[in-house]
């Protein structure tokens, strides 16, 4: 069976597009978008796990980036990796039984990504990873361990970057099974710029364009770790110093955040400004209109490469190393007199160029490849 050709009883390809967190529904909007282009050869239904279940980031999402919402919502909810991870599979797996599907498609590197695809491998099902072969060679990270195993169960791996094939090269991926088509997550930057701008969502927290720097802070080695986190608010603090900070607060990283006295006496100072989570146009247009990101978030890094915002990275590695080759990014870890630094930089940083196949036409690859590949040969191949 060919994916974009009828099988013999005529129906369309079924597919299972899997979104979990905030990043998988910029990954996925472009894809979906495709795909219901060739409504005879595919049949894709969305399948929300409810990894992320607040509002802000999930459901404003599907409205805003134009995907229809999930024709079905697992609604795992949160706990510890292991517990989410087992949730999704629980839920998953009788899911895959029972609509029998032809590919599950996985995008990222969350938990829900590497659930779903163990369930589908172990149903023999084809996986198709979009985003494959990142590797930040930091095994403490969860996110890398879901990269890697992700990666060895997949039958059709797409890269972003070209140093992506050689990561899954070397861990022993067969070529024929690796397609570079650029970065999905750029298609939908690309198409929804323009909304973004038009807000103008500096204005309604009273600052200027170019003027304020955008914190981003997630990551469990930087918000989970009392004296880490201690080192970055010190290094935050000087920023606010030279500009107001705007800091759109993750809700697992708000605990930390309201136990912390170094935030609360910036916060009282008017310099550093707490914001609940945005939805991805108002995040978007804070994003472009900022002097200076500083992030811990992967997808923040190839964002503002695109925008052409410097991007200080509070970590010591990096899964994405074109948005610090060609893009406007620098991995300055969590010292501060290290980020200090790398801001002084930052003010005097011109845009950098844009990655190959950045281009806003990486899903309509995509989808062409899954048009053309063969289903059973792949599954075989396992």
């Amino acid at each position: 069976m060919r994916i974009g050709a009828r099988p013999q009883n005529g129906r369309p390809l079924r597919i299972l597009s899997v979104v979990g967190a905030r990043p998988n529904f910029m990954k996925i909007a472009p894809i979906a978008r495709e795909l219901a282009r060739y409504p005879g050869a595919f049949s894709n239904t969305i399948v929300h796990t409810g990894q992320h279940y607040d509002a802000k980031l999930s459901a404003v999402f599907f409205d805003e980036l134009e995907i229809p919402f999930a024709d079905i919502n697992l609604n795992v909810g949160s706990g510890s990796h292991a517990q989410q991870t087992a949730a999704v599979m629980s839920a998953f797996e009788p899911l895959v039984v029972e609509r029998r599907p032809d590919l599950v498609l996985v995008v990222g590197d969350v938990n829900s990504t590497l659930a779903c695809s163990l369930v589908a491998a172990k149903c023999h099902v084809p996986v198709a990873h979009v985003e494959a072969g990142l590797r930040s060679r930091d095994r403490h990270m969860p996110e890398e361990i879901n990269r890697v195993l992700t990666d060895q169960i997949s039958s059709v791996l797409f890269t972003t970057e070209r140093t992506a094939a050689d990561n899954l090269r070397a861990e022993g991926i067969p070529i024929e099974r690796i397609h570079f088509v650029g970065n999905v997550m750029i298609d939908t930057l690309l198409r929804h710029r323009d909304r973004a701008r038009s807000l103008q969502s500096y204005r309604r927290y009273g600052v200027c364009a170019g003027e304020y720097a955008l914190l981003t802070l997630h990551r469990p080695s930087n918000v989970d770790d009392p004296e880490v986190f201690g080192r970055l608010v010190r290094a935050i603090s000087r920023i606010a110093s030279d500009r107001v900070v705007l800091f759109p607060v993750h809700p697992r990283t708000r605990p930390t955040v309201e136990r912390s006295a170094g935030v609360a006496e910036l916060v009282g100072s008017g310099r550093l400004r707490l914001l609940e989570p945005l939805g991805y146009l108002e995040f978007l247009g804070l994003m472009e209109a900022s002097r200076v990101v500083l992030t811990d978030s992967g997808g923040v890094q190839e964002e503002t490469t695109i925008l052409g915002v410097p991007c200080l990275t509070l970590r010591t590695t990096t899964e994405r190393p074109v948005t610090v080759t060609h893009g406007t990014n620098q991995v300055v870890g969590t010292d501060p007199i290290a980020i200090g630094e790398g801001y002084r930089r930052a003010l005097e940083m011109r845009p950098g160029m844009v990655p190959e196949l950045w281009d806003g036409e990486a899903a309509k690859r995509v989808v062409e490849v899954l048009r053309g590949m063969d289903v059973d040969a792949a599954s075989a191949a396992d």
